[in-house]
């Protein structure tokens, strides 16, 4: 007959072991204290160690792996005392208990939930049954036996399907935080209930607020970003028979992104970074030439070579509707470089040139 599991009691280890066939080694944990400042989370017996990197969330912190190898341990919490007369009349200060192994210091608040014999007896309201989480759990991927439940709070481990993801019994019923733990100047708990405890060993045994199912493995969520329209800068120069146009939209995605010509229209489909795009259509102020123009997708930017149907000055890039000032003129340049606009060439159209 196979021998009952156990949960190991170490901090850092918490897996399940057959007392009879685990060795004396078969246990990884921190043998030290947990340590919690300016955010950071470690462990000080292995803060110096090489490669040691403090967590900033509290998955993280679960993950440190332990830096020392032992036998499991099964430990009993020890009954609580009873509250002597004294203990219940005792001032809500924090007074310290002592201290651990390294140094730090250990403080108790030193309440009594038990109320005095003075006081009148009030009649308790009905606490309402914990609020059912949807399920996030992904059944289509297979756990392995012993698993941790993910769920902030439980410590409930993975025995089979049956039993601890598709049955109704105590096996499957998960009693977690949903909200993620704080940490404030040595006071300890989770955001989304009030119990506070002062130890960290107090800490671990505040149950959860709210019941649900286990999540063992956490469901894939859509990698479709939400689409954001921009409308990057855009500048120009012409040259005699081209216009350059240059549209400033970093990490453009040329795999996915397009540039339309038509006769007197440009169509811009640029897909950028966390979601965004680009959707942008530019009225051109004389037509163009759509199988010579050109386009390039670089680091910062989309360089356009429009190539002119009619070798003439543009006065703007796009069509508008507004009256212009007299003498308004859109000048002329060439063959610049990267971070420039114009050219040290002057390029004069033929009437010019004849002069």
């Amino acid at each position: 007959m196979a021998s009952e599991l156990l949960k190991c009691s170490r901090p850092g280890c918490g897996k399940m072991y057959d007392p009879k066939t685990a060795g004396a080694n078969s246990c990884v944990y921190h043998p030290g204290q947990p340590i919690f400042h300016e955010g950071l989370k470690s462990w000080n017996c292995c803060q110096d160690l090489p490669g040691h990197k403090p967590a900033l969330d509290w998955e993280g912190f679960q993950a440190i792996p332990g830096c020392t190898t032992g036998q499991h341990m099964t430990k009993a919490p020890a009954p609580k005392p009873a509250p002597s007369p004294a203990a219940s009349s005792s001032s809500s200060t924090p007074r310290n208990v002592g201290t651990t192994s390294d140094g730090k210091e250990v403080y108790s608040t030193g309440l009594s939930a038990k109320p005095s014999a003075s006081e009148p007896s009030r009649t308790s309201t009905p606490v309402p049954p914990p609020k059912v989480e949807e399920d996030e759990d992904d059944p289509s991927v297979p756990v392995a036996e012993g698993s941790r439940c993910l769920r902030n709070g439980c410590k409930v481990t993975f025995i089979n399907d049956e039993e601890s993801r598709n049955g109704d019994g105590e096996s499957a019923k998960c009693v977690y935080h949903p909200k993620a733990p704080i940490f404030h100047e040595g006071s300890k708990g989770y955001q989304c209930c009030k119990p506070k405890v002062l130890e960290f060993e107090e800490f671990l045994k505040i149950q959860g607020c709210k019941t649900g199912r286990h999540v063992f493995v956490k469901k894939a969520k859509s990698t479709d970003p939400v689409q954001e329209l921009v409308k990057p800068r855009i500048d120009h120069y012409q040259t005699l028979d081209k216009v350059h146009v240059s549209v400033f939209a970093k990490k453009v995605d040329a795999s996915s992104s397009e540039v339309k010509f038509e006769d007197e229209k440009v169509h811009l489909q640029l897909n950028l970074p966390d979601g965004k795009r680009c959707i942008q259509s530019l009225d051109l102020w004389a037509p163009i030439d759509p199988s010579t123009s050109t386009y390039k997708v670089l680091g910062t930017k989309v360089d356009i070579v429009l190539v002119k149907q009619q070798p003439k000055s543009w006065t703007l890039l796009e069509k508008t509707a507004a009256e212009l000032p007299a003498g308004f003129g859109f000048t002329f340049s060439a063959g610049g470089r990267t971070g420039t606009t114009g050219a040290k060439d002057l390029v004069l159209d033929p009437n010019n040139l004849a002069k």
